[in-house]
């Protein structure tokens, strides 16, 4: 299995330049067609202070937009006269000028989306709204973490986070291309649950043999978070194995929930421990 579409999100120079190369690498190794997507503003009336159009301020707005879409674009297609697999190139304008969100309709029709985890200087352009794509575009996000070089994408260290969710185990098939070719892959429960069905120990053991009959090397492995949060104990992990893949369901919670509590989904956003998949 492979896939063979990609969406890459470009949101600003630095962090598109992060995703695009994550993106380029994987294209490369699946001989994927390739979709950069980036999306400005549409123009919208700014008023003097005498309460009339401000034309020249309009236009200043205007220019400085279609000024990066073309520097992004530029980039795009300097990159792609490197490589050997199709690509294509969508400057959009939406309401919000948000990438991530005008890059909706196009990652619905991919294999997975690849987003740049925001950097933190958003002065040109915004950060791109990851919860929403998660939420609403129903395919894997692939999420690039700041200080990673693009190209480290071999994944042979795959820890897979488990908790038995219908969120995990869309994420697990989601990522069967990484989990085949991966050298070891670990599926991860934290604080796991004896119930009628299955010994707390046993938490994974399931889907580890339906991953077998695919190929893929999967052990089982428990850990208790002692008072860490689950994003934490996870994390820490990975840090343990070494591993450059975290493959994870997102949004068991509700997003108002998450919102207002926090949740293993927003700390993985904000702070992946490494190259992560989140699905939903």
């Amino acid at each position: 299995m492979a896939y063979k579409t990609i969406v890459v999100v470009l949101q600003n120079e630095e962090d598109g330049t992060r995703a695009l190369e994550c993106a380029c690498a994987l294209a490369a190794r699946w001989e994927c067609h390739l979709v950069g997507v980036h999306a400005e503003p549409l123009p919208m009336p700014i008023a003097s202070p005498m309460g009339f159009p401000d034309a020249t301020l309009i236009t200043t707005g205007e220019e400085a937009n279609r000024e990066r879409a073309e520097s992004l674009g530029r980039l795009f297609h300097a990159r792609m006269a490197r490589e050997d697999f199709s690509a294509e190139w969508r400057a959009l304008q939406s309401v919000s000028g948000d990438s991530a969100l005008s890059a909706m309709e196009s990652a619905r029709c991919a294999d997975i989306v690849v987003v740049a985890q925001p950097s933190g200087d958003m002065s040109t352009g915004g950060a791109p709204d990851i919860d929403t794509l998660i939420q609403s575009g129903g395919r894997p996000l692939l999420l690039v973490p700041a200080g990673r070089g693009g190209t480290e994408v071999a994944a042979r260290r795959v820890v897979l986070a488990w908790n038995g969710s219908r969120e995990a185990a869309r994420a697990a098939f989601d990522a069967l291309p990484f989990l085949e070719a991966a050298e070891e892959v670990t599926v991860l429960t934290v604080d796991p649950v004896t119930n009628n069905t299955q010994a707390g120990a046993m938490s994974g053991a399931e889907i580890a043999t339906t991953l077998s009959r695919h190929g893929v090397k999967a052990t089982i492995e428990t850990v208790q978070s002692e008072g860490r949060s689950v994003a934490r104990t996870i994390g820490d992990r990975i840090d343990e194995i070494g591993a450059d893949l975290l493959v994870a369901g997102a949004f068991s919670h509700s997003r108002i929930k998450e919102m207002i509590f926090g949740g293993t989904t927003r700390s993985l956003i904000d702070e992946p421990p490494c190259l992560s998949l989140l699905s939903r």
